[in-house]
């Protein structure tokens, strides 16, 4: 009788445990999309990109919380940026250190750091962290990362505002490959969103070895994978 007690106990405690963790994710997931950026902060994205106007800056914002949510999502694992103007917000939310603090320690329970990709170890660079962002915010929009038809926000962005040295993503490589078009544009070489999920090869490799990119959301990367900095860890 008294095993049959000690396991039962056991058993409640496990269920509350996890019962526990999803409603904690819960409301994390919950302060991410309703947590208000501080004052001041499209002004100073603007000083980077004039062109934004303040709808744009809104959807930037939109992307970096979509952002946000892919790390929460992926157990706080290591996720990498494919947007230049959304690393260019995150860059100025950082320097809004109580705002930022503050945020992380309700969005996550401890501080999520920017990580340059120069400073990024073998097991970050390796394309997992690009994977787990394209997989996330597919999800977020019910796009299906496998097969997509469109690019969730936070890819189509700096396409969207032609931003400098940014990142281009199509859906899918093999119209761009048919057409025998290089895929570039005026903000840079195109990536491959459906090549991210690990389902097929193509854009410069196979899907096991997609680059995480030289630069911190910008520049020249082979591969599919585009990005650069990041932010979690492994």
């Amino acid at each position: 009788m008294n095993i049959a007690v000690s396991i039962a106990c056991i058993s409640f405690a496990g269920v509350s445990l996890v019962l526990w963790q999803r409603q904690r994710r819960a409301r994390r997931e919950a302060y991410i999309r309703d947590f208000i950026l501080p004052k001041g902060l499209f002004e100073k994205l603007r000083e980077h990109h004039p062109d934004l106007s303040l709808k744009d800056c809104q959807l930037v914002a939109q992307g970096l919380r979509q952002f946000f949510l892919a790390h929460l999502k992926s157990g706080k694992k290591y996720v990498a940026m494919p947007s230049q103007v959304v690393d260019d917000l995150w860059h100025e939310f950082i320097l809004y250190t109580k705002n930022y603090q503050h945020f992380c320690r309700h969005a996550f329970g401890s501080f999520l750091h920017h990580t340059p990709a120069v400073v990024l170890n073998k097991g970050q660079q390796d394309g997992a962290g690009i994977r787990r962002t394209w997989h996330h915010a597919c999800r977020e929009e019910n796009i299906n990362p496998y097969i997509p038809t469109r690019l969730p926000l936070l890819f189509a962005l700096d396409s969207k505002f032609n931003i400098p040295n940014g990142f281009v993503y199509v859906p899918d490589c093999r119209d761009v490959r048919r057409r025998g078009d290089d895929g570039t544009s005026g903000a840079g070489a195109a990536y491959c969103g459906a090549e991210l999920s690990g389902s097929a090869a193509g854009c410069g490799g196979d899907a096991s070895g997609i680059d995480g990119g030289n630069g911190c959301g910008g520049g020249d990367s082979d591969g599919c994978g585009g990005g650069g900095c990041g932010g979690g860890g492994d």
